[in-house]
């Protein structure tokens, strides 16, 4: 059983308790209602788009089961992580709203059951009830619930009281309702003169056990890995982990022990002030622990080897495996029983067939005797006859002798008639014999065929079992090829990005080059104006010292009125001074601009100063 099935085992009740009138159908708004609560407990984002397309206002009428079917699998279903949430809350969610339309006791009765012990055994219903609805539960199934309940209450399941119940002819070919279950248990049958604390406990110790999945339970002394000391866990033992808790509560946890294949349950001898001991070992830790007494020990031992074997044969519960094995049992019970009914049928007509025959036999014997009777009427008639001959007169002597011979001849053919009767008689005695050899052979038969039919049932059911251990094999292949598929698609999407990213970043050093070289070009082509301008600033330099080279000491001074005009200082309007500026605002280098005009203003003062000195009289 899956978790899908055990799902909508609980939505079912849910959807039927929609269901206000009876009519298989249950209308848009409380389905979307419904769906929405669904995926809040089920821990899966709600699609409400989704839901509105499929549940359309356009659409006439309620929505059946079947019509909700392919939105629940689709939408809801398919979703589902399993581990991911409570199936605690799912189910209470489904108790809430089946509860408040179909369970309703009488709260006045002290046989009662509470809200939360109700809720238990409708999921230990679920979880028993057979896979077809409406959901049943068959008898055999409600005595091993009750049986387990009395059990856990240490009390001895009497059945006595619950044959009325279970004798009803509907009870027994179609099952018993859920509602009726717990009707019964309300009705005190089981629970009378017993505290209801201990019925929550007992009930509460089966749900833990058989929907919970919970091996055992109990306390422990723990020896510690590290200060090697003991400490009393409350431990709980699933078909997968061995946890431990400080209390019984199950708060805090001090620990989880996960089982597989390769662990293993050792027996120890006392020590350490410690009796009945034991050991878990795994691949990578050793566990000690003590029990209560050599029976506890024994219990948890087999326990832990029977949660190793489940994770070994690949069962995630051993309840599940039990109800399979169960169910096989009325299947094969049920074949025996038709078989053995089949079996009865053709005895029956062998027998039929027998009596006929005997009573043919008899209506021979019958025949026969009238024969022998009409026989001896004959013979006696014959004789009076032959009185009468023998007296009659001599003339019809010769008569009487024909008659005579007549007769003999005629109680011949008799005689013949009754030995052909005789062994007809004989034939049927034989054939009698033949039939009744031929009746055990085919009984001997009808054995040996229902064993070979026994030892095919057994091949077939291991042939059934490799069968699905080889489809959930190719399952898992299958679903390890479609993850390395996608790992492949995102590896390969991945490449691909990181290839338009490696060559965005080529383009980007490309245009970086370039600019690179245009700014190369620009930086030499300033330089080589640079030189230029240097060039003819120097060039320049030259003219001006020149012309304004001092007169020296010793040298004629000059007229005014002669040569003194001919030399001349260059003013700003001289065309020399203007190339000079305007060479200068063609060069992109200001500051040595700036440092030729200043140098060549204080060498114009400079002679000016001179010229003063030497008494020469500039205009």
């Amino acid at each position: 059983m899956d978790l899908r099935s055990e799902l909508l085992k609980s939505i079912w009740y849910g959807f039927t308790a929609l269901d206000l009138e009876k009519s298989g159908k249950v209308s848009k708004s409380q389905l979307k209602v419904l769906s929405h609560n669904l995926c809040t407990v089920l821990c899966i984002p709600h699609d409400p788009v989704a839901l509105e397309e499929h549940f359309r206002d356009d659409d006439d009428g309620p929505v059946s089961s079947q019509g909700y079917m392919p939105y629940l699998n689709k939408y809801i279903l398919d979703k589902v992580v399993e581990d991911s949430f409570s199936k605690e809350d799912v189910d209470e969610l489904c108790w809430t709203l089946t509860a408040k339309k179909n369970y309703q006791p009488d709260r006045s009765s002290s046989t009662v059951l509470p809200e939360g012990d109700a809720f238990r055994l409708w999921c230990l219903f679920n979880f028993l009830s057979e896979d077809k609805y409406p959901l049943v539960m068959v008898p055999d199934e409600v005595e091993y619930l009750l049986k387990k309940v009395c059990m856990a209450m240490s009390m001895e399941f009497n059945c006595v009281e619950l044959e009325e119940f279970f004798s009803h002819d509907s009870v027994q070919q179609s099952g018993i309702t859920v509602w009726a279950f717990l009707e019964m248990m309300n009705s005190g049958k089981l629970n009378r003169g017993i505290d209801k604390g201990i019925i929550s406990m007992a009930v509460e110790e089966v749900y833990r056990e058989i929907v919970g999945d919970v091996l055992k339970e109990g306390y422990l002394w723990k020896k510690g890995q590290l200060r090697r000391n003991w400490k009393e866990r409350w431990f709980t033992l699933r078909p997968s982990n061995l946890s431990y808790y400080t209390g019984e509560d199950r708060k805090d946890c001090q620990g989880n022990i996960v089982l597989d294949g390769n662990c293993c349950v050792e027996v120890l001898p006392d020590r350490d002030g410690k009796r009945c001991m034991f050991c878990l070992k795994t691949l990578s830790k050793s566990y000690e622990m003590s029990a209560s007494d050599t029976k506890q020990r024994q219990e948890w031992t087999t326990a832990i080897q029977t949660a190793i074997r489940l994770h070994v044969e690949g069962k995630k519960s051993l309840h599940k495996d039990l109800k399979l094995k169960r169910r096989e049992q009325r299947e094969q019970r049920e074949k025996r029983r038709q078989a053995k009914e089949e079996e009865l049928q053709r005895l029956r007509a062998l027998q039929e067939e027998r009596e006929r025959k005997l009573a043919e036999l008899e209506l021979l014997k019958e025949a026969q005797k009238q024969a022998q009777a009409l026989l001896e009427q004959d013979e006696q008639r014959r004789r009076q006859q032959h009185e009468q001959l023998q007296r009659a007169l001599e003339v019809q002597l010769r008569e009487a002798e024909e008659a005579r011979v007549s007769m003999q001849a005629e109680m011949a053919l008799k005689e013949e008639e009754a030995e052909r009767q005789r062994k007809r008689i004989h034939e049927l005695e034989e054939m009698q014999k033949r039939l009744e050899e031929a009746l055990q052979q085919e009984i001997k038969a009808r054995l040996d065929e229902e064993a070979f039919r026994y030892t095919q049932a057994g091949l077939l059911a291991e042939e059934e079992e490799k069968m699905k251990a080889l489809m959930s094999l190719q399952e898992e292949q299958e679903e390890y090829i479609l993850k390395t598929q996608r790992e492949k698609q995102e590896l390969r999407q991945e490449m691909e990005a990181k290839s338009r990213a490696l060559e965005e970043a080529q383009r980007q050093l490309e245009e970086v080059r370039a600019n690179r070289h245009r700014v190369d070009q620009d930086v030499v082509a300033a330089q080589r104006k640079l030189r230029q301008a240097s060039t003819n600033v120097k060039h320049w330099n030259v003219q001006m010292n020149r012309l304004m080279r001092p007169i020296g000491p010793g040298e004629k001074r000059p007229s005014l009125g002669g040569s003194f005009t001919s030399f001349q200082i260059p003013t700003q309007r001289d065309p020399g001074l203007r190339i000079r500026r305007r060479s200068g605002s063609e060069d992109q280098d200001e500051e040595s601009k700036e440092n030729v005009d200043t140098r060549a203003g204080c060498d114009l003062e400079k002679r000016r100063s001179q010229a003063s000195n030497g008494d020469m009289d500039i205009p």
